[in-house]
């Protein structure tokens, strides 16, 4: 259970919550551009764009969540549990593992329009990384600062939806969550008027009322509709600390408190972590469920053209400024 949103103001800005149980052992990770990729039946890419996200890394491999190459291009993966369908290779299509599609694509397309041409030629195929780690159920928003995407690859066939709300989260099919905004038509971030009775003396006993009826739950097609209201009703200066501060406050508004979603066994899902990265500049913000201080990593100060991966474990301890 994720939300993914892409925030234009003067620089573009990329990032997700990652909602979940346990952890992985998630680090921030930099792909630099001559890191070796042997993408199988889609072929090798020895050299490519740099890239920075939040990934597992089995076998010195980098399993992205989400990540931004270095000419501005976002891509993130968030769960799509029943609905997600990999078929078998075809012929003259790239065949990809939902492990391989996050870095084929961000590897070489500098923009959404390569991007768009790119997905043409794709298929994803039912092939797991490893044993230990079984096929993900996924969908994907790419965006970067001229619009977004959503891929989703289910039994009907492999689709490409333009979005025009630059917000994801989960399950239904993003043309389903795209059609639930129809009901909110009526939610204003200005003072309601009153359209009950014209021979009623209505009016509003408190502010922020023109938004009553925006869902407060944790489901997915909740926190789509909250997303897209609250990143499309933002308002921020065009600062680094303005847009940065902005977006952690855009998706702290569906984040996951633990105790507020029961699993089995005694579990609870919480907002793991919650990114933002600078697709112009390159750098990588983060908070965590221990730790609401903003963390940041520049790509552009380790050396991009490598063949190592380079990664930071998160700081998952909680920094408080004593000011007394």
């Amino acid at each position: 259970m994720c939300t993914a949103v892409g925030f234009a103001k003067k620089d573009f800005y990329f990032g997700r919550t990652l909602d979940y149980d346990f952890s992985f052992g998630d680090t921030v990770t930099i792909t630099p551009r001559c890191y070796f990729f042997d993408f199988g039946e889609a072929g090798k890419m020895p050299e490519h764009y740099a890239m920075i996200g939040m990934a597992h890394i089995a076998e010195d491999y980098p399993l992205y969540y989400e990540c931004v190459n270095e000419k501005g291009l976002g891509m993130a993966g968030l769960n799509f549990v029943g609905n997600a369908h990999y078929g078998e290779p075809v012929d003259g299509k790239h065949n990809l593992a939902p492990h391989e599609f996050i870095p084929f694509v961000v590897g070489q397309c500098r923009d959404l329009g390569e991007a768009k041409e790119l997905l043409k030629r794709i298929n994803l195929v039912n092939r797991t990384f490893s044993d230990a780690l079984p096929v993900a159920e996924l969908h994907w928003i790419i965006a970067d600062k001229s619009g977004a995407v959503v891929v989703e690859s289910t039994e009907s066939g492999f689709h490409v939806y333009d979005n025009p709300v630059g917000v994801l989260t989960n399950n239904p099919e993003f043309p389903q969550q795209m059609l639930q905004l129809n009901n909110y038509m009526g939610l204003s971030s200005k003072e309601p008027k009153n359209n009950f009775c014209s021979s009623l003396p209505l009016k509003p006993y408190s502010r922020g009322m023109g938004a009553i009826g925006l869902p407060g739950d944790i489901s997915s097609e909740s926190r789509f509709v909250r997303a897209a209201f609250t990143k499309n009703n933002s308002v921020c200066g065009d600062t680094e600390e303005e847009c940065v501060s902005q977006f952690f406050h855009i998706i702290g508004a569906v984040e996951n408190v633990r105790g507020c979603c029961e699993l089995a066994d005694g579990k609870y899902q919480i907002t793991r972590y919650s990114c933002c990265c600078n697709c112009e500049n390159g750098v990588y913000y983060y908070t965590t469920y221990e730790n609401h201080q903003i963390v940041a990593v520049d790509m552009h100060h380790e050396n991009l053209n490598s063949g190592r991966l380079i990664s930071y474990t998160p700081m998952n301890s909680e920094q408080i400024k004593k000011q007394n």
